[in-house]
């Protein structure tokens, strides 16, 4: 496989423009575009190739404010683990969830712990890695929305049973995540979180190890060598 020098920056441009986005115009989004997505997501890696997710596609008003109830109810219920910080407990109430109910679109993504049945490869031993291949899904929709000019909050509060009631979805699948897409005004430079004072990012230095657990690769070491 071989990608030209625009193309492999148009991948890497897309992998740290991506953005965790709270605001939307409702603007609607073409049905082919949203095709492109699905597919997108569809085509990630999965472990044994299970393909354990499902797309719940959300557009009325109606599912989408319920959704919002979900995602503010247990917000407020969170909120109460930082009782002792109340700067940042406001700061944590001050997330926006609006966007369920702005965005033309929320996809919820969801996980089938039985497909495939009992012996998919590799499951076995790692019973998780169901849930690290609809990740993978959410990632390639997360770049495929970025690529297409297209903005995606994730919204990962809300309680499971909530949620199943609201979509109407069978006990054994767990909705995984709330994914609102559409266009937006205000496409951040950098992640929300980092420029609102919530957290920083991780200097990469420090989670490389060489070899072993805990050993730091020597300054200046190829690790391939």
């Amino acid at each position: 496989m071989f990608f030209s020098e625009e193309e492999k920056n148009a991948v890497y441009k897309a992998i740290y423009t991506r953005r965790d986005v709270r605001t939307f115009r409702p603007d609607p989004i073409a049905d082919d575009v949203v095709i492109r997505l699905l597919e997108a997501a569809h085509h990630a890696p999965s472990v044994g190739f299970m393909q354990p997710w499902n797309f719940v596609l959300v557009t009325t008003d109606e599912l989408k404010a319920k959704l919002a109830w979900a995602a503010d109810k247990e917000r407020r219920a969170l909120a109460i683990h930082y009782e002792n910080d109340l700067s940042r407990q406001d700061h944590f109430l001050g997330l926006k969830i609006e966007g369920l109910k702005q965005a033309p679109l929320t996809i919820c993504i969801t996980c089938d712990p039985t497909r495939g049945g009992s012996h998919v490869l590799g499951r076995n031993s790692i019973p998780e890695t169901d849930m690290m291949s609809v990740a993978c899904a959410i990632q390639n929709l997360w770049l495929a929305s970025c690529a297409e000019g297209l903005a995606m909050g994730w919204v990962s509060f809300y309680k499971r049973n909530d949620v199943r009631d609201i979509l109407e979805i069978p006990p054994h699948i767990d909705p995984v995540a709330l994914l609102s897409i559409g266009y937006t005004d205000q496409y951040p430079s950098a992640p929300i979180l980092e420029t609102s004072g919530w957290a920083k990012r991780r200097s990469l230095e420090g989670l490389v190890f060489q070899e072993k657990w805990g050993v730091q690769p020597k300054e200046g070491s190829d690790p391939n060598s």
